[in-house]
């Protein structure tokens, strides 16, 4: 674990001393060799299922593959960044480097916890980064706005965790996920009870986000800057599910019960949010209650707790942390020619820029699950646990694939098909660095077709 954590700790001094001409040079290399060397965490030689450096961090089958989304997509966001934060005082484009790669060190921290209560703070720290981000670099005027509503909602739902946390520290004496899973099931049966379940749940439904308490994902996405999209998308809604499947072993009793408006939630946010998906003339809008919806399947996934759902739920987040990723770096791209976010306005860049036109397809089809994509891998398993615990969950399920795959076809057809407008005019052709920034976000996903193991979690 501290082979990663102190390098990227490191890279503060680096990022404050390196000359303005090497700045953005030496940040992404030394993040791509941090995100290299986090590969080693996915090379499984433990039998006890943890693998601990010390007391307090430790890196299992759930936490690794999320780790090293984390640490890969570093380098990814200096990438995406460099062409609009490069014109900015020298100063600023350090303080914007040094705040992604503070993200990156909390996120490993809050991974690779094994106190819950510090990877509550660290689940908490990662609010500060990613609030200066969207408030100091966003779009428009609305950002201020954007990161008032990120900052509340999460908040407000992680206020009653931390006193279900202490709660819990007072019966059980331990806090600690190595002890926990040894400790004697819990006696819950009272009203109190089921305010402490849905307490302990509650801060990760929001960060998923469940369908209802979703208002502040599309707000944040269409005012943050390109990087500030990226790590929400790719890693910052993962912190959710990934709780939730801490939180869920010591819950056990009462989610039979407690979980079934929570499920349901879920998967008509599904149908929701593939229905608004169909109706949105703003692209990043779009990629982003797109995200919604997916992580509507994981939470549905994970609150049924069977092997097959934890895995699905596992598979589709990163899955989908990569793909949503790369969805907002090509919609970045397109931004920063057309300078226009609006669909109908930016059409038929497939005659200008043909290659770009490949991997808008390529992610799509991604995006909506393709045959022998992970992203299917993860669908069909939780589809398979859903319709094993309720049959007709399947008729939720089927109507929201097929409005997934309805809406990224209309995405595709809007922005690359069709007639390109008149007003569209000597536009830059795409650089070597957007097309090596979109391989690799679809490298690892492909790859992992061929080695889905890595990402099963505990289940293999």
């Amino acid at each position: 674990m501290l082979k990663v954590l102190v390098p990227t700790i490191m890279m503060f001094p680096m990022i404050w001393l390196a000359s303005p001409k090497w700045l953005w040079t030496t940040a992404g290399t030394q993040s791509l060799l941090i995100a290299f060397m986090s590969l080693m965490w996915l090379k499984w030689t433990s039998e006890a299922g943890w693998t601990s450096s010390n007391a307090y961090l430790a890196t299992d089958p759930l936490s690794a593959p999320l780790l090293v989304l984390s640490c890969w997509l570093l380098p990814l966001m200096i990438l995406a960044s460099q062409n609009h934060i490069s014109p900015e005082p020298i100063n600023r484009q350090r303080s914007y480097i040094m705040l992604l790669t503070s993200l990156q060190a909390f996120l490993i921290m809050a991974f690779g916890a094994t106190e819950i209560i510090l990877f509550y703070i660290m689940f908490e720290t990662t609010l500060i980064p990613t609030l200066i981000i969207i408030t100091r670099w966003g779009n428009q005027a609305e950002r201020l706005n954007a990161g008032t509503y990120f900052l509340f909602y999460t908040l407000a739902g992680s206020l009653p965790l931390l006193v279900a946390l202490l709660l819990l520290q007072q019966s059980t004496g331990t806090l600690s996920t190595f002890m926990l899973q040894y400790s004697q099931p819990m006696q819950l049966d009272s009203w109190g009870h089921m305010v402490w379940w849905a307490g302990c749940l509650i801060a990760f439904l929001v960060k998923m986000p469940l369908y209802g308490v979703h208002l502040w994902l599309p707000k944040a996405h269409v005012e943050a800057p390109v990087a500030g999209s990226m790590v929400l998308a790719a890693v910052l809604l993962k912190l959710g599910g990934y709780g939730m499947m801490r939180m869920m072993v010591i819950l056990d009793p009462l989610s039979k019960e407690l979980a079934y408006p929570f499920i349901i939630l879920a998967l008509w946010g599904v149908i929701m949010t593939g229905s608004i998906c169909l109706r949105q003339t703003d692209l990043k809008s779009l990629i982003a209650y797109s995200s919604v919806g997916h992580m509507g399947l994981v939470a549905g996934g994970i609150l049924i707790q069977t092997p097959w759902g934890f895995s699905g739920a596992i598979i589709l987040m990163i899955a989908h942390g990569l793909v949503s990723s790369a969805l907002f770096c090509l919609a970045n791209t397109a931004y920063e020619r057309t300078h226009s976010r609006t669909m109908i306005l930016a059409r038929g860049l497939q005659v200008i820029f043909p290659l770009a036109a490949v991997w808008w397809f390529v992610a799509n089809l991604a995006n909506l699950a393709l045959p022998p994509l992970p992203n299917l891998m993860g669908e069909i398993m939780i589809i398979t646990t859903l319709f094993g615990w309720s049959p007709w969950t399947i008729l939720l399920t089927g109507l929201g694939t097929l409005i997934t795959a309805s809406y990224s076809l209309y995405m595709f057809l809007m922005s690359q098909r069709g007639p390109t407008p008149n007003h569209i005019v000597g536009l830059q052709p795409f650089h070597t660095r957007e097309h090596l920034l979109v391989t690799l976000h679809l490298a690892p996903i492909i790859l992992l077709v061929a080695k889905p193991e890595l990402m099963w979690g505990w289940c293999y």
